[in-house]
């Protein structure tokens, strides 16, 4: 799936794009059901709500091997839909995965994410330059009412802000970007925007777009997927006791573009 030149003019402009119902209710429920079959797994590629809780985050789905493994995402994550679109938005063919996580924020307990920016995380990874790409897919029905994320549209062109680390306001620690600041960016800025779609909706953000999102309040579990595309040559540095694996990848082999039938895909595996 090739973008054209005014959607990727939109996306440098606004910092995001969105795409209704890229994937279908069966490739959704495929989906579900192998992250299902991975919150009992007992591995540190979980993080939980709480000690023995339902899982906040699992990570590392997309590769063939290790604990979280997963054929629906491994297959989803090289295909066309979302490894096409990548390349265009980056503008280079050789790109690797940094990371996968699924957020998963169960109904009523699901807890906040506060304001950040990724690279905020990813610079500290080694990744040298702002240049990375989010393919969000939509699992569930997200509303403001079960913590959806919100965007401010163009806050990517406020280039790297100086982070700090709140490891106070919920059980995980994040860097965020400082009040005073995010106050004046608000106020030089569109409003926020509530990102909500049907499941299978994919929405690719900007690294440095500035988002958030709230509790959730409803009855619904709100599950997405993440699948962060980096270039190959913008790959890790070396740094001082780095992140595991699991979210640091250092397989940045590039990227073949697969199967797009991932329904086929996933039952041949």
């Amino acid at each position: 799936m090739r973008l054209s030149k005014d959607q990727i003019e939109q996306y440098n402009r606004a910092g995001f794009l969105v795409f209704p119902e890229l994937f279908s209710a069966a490739e959704i429920a495929i989906m579900k059901a192998d992250l299902r079959r991975i919150q009992q797994i007992d591995t540190d590629h979980l993080v939980r709500e709480r000690s023995g809780g339902v899982a906040k985050t699992i990570y590392r789905v997309h590769e063939a091997d290790g604990p979280t493994a997963s054929v629906p995402f491994h297959i989803a994550s090289r295909s066309p839909r979302l490894l096409e679109p990548a390349q265009d938005l980056l503008g280079v063919p050789e790109l690797y995965i940094h990371h996968t996580k699924a957020n998963l924020k169960s109904a009523i307990d699901g807890s906040i994410w506060q304001w950040h920016q990724d690279y905020g995380a990813w610079k500290r990874d080694g990744i040298p330059r702002p240049d990375l790409t989010t393919a969000l897919v939509m699992l569930d029905d997200p509303t403001e009412m079960s913590g959806c994320l919100y965007f401010i549209p163009g806050s990517h062109k406020v280039g790297d802000l100086e982070a700090e680390m709140d490891d106070k306001t919920t059980a995980y620690k994040l860097w965020v970007v400082p009040k005073q600041r995010l106050l004046e960016i608000m106020a030089d800025s569109p409003a926020p925007v509530a990102i909500t779609g049907k499941p299978g909706t994919v929405v690719f953000f900007h690294c440095n777009i500035l988002h958030a999102s709230g509790h959730n309040l409803s009855a619904q579990d709100r599950w997405q997927m993440y699948f962060v595309y980096n270039s190959v040559a913008n790959r890790a540095l070396d740094v001082p006791s780095p992140r595991p694996d699991y979210v640091r990848s250092t397989n940045t082999r590039p990227l073949r573009v697969g199967s797009d039938d991932i329904l086929v895909a996933a039952a041949a595996e």
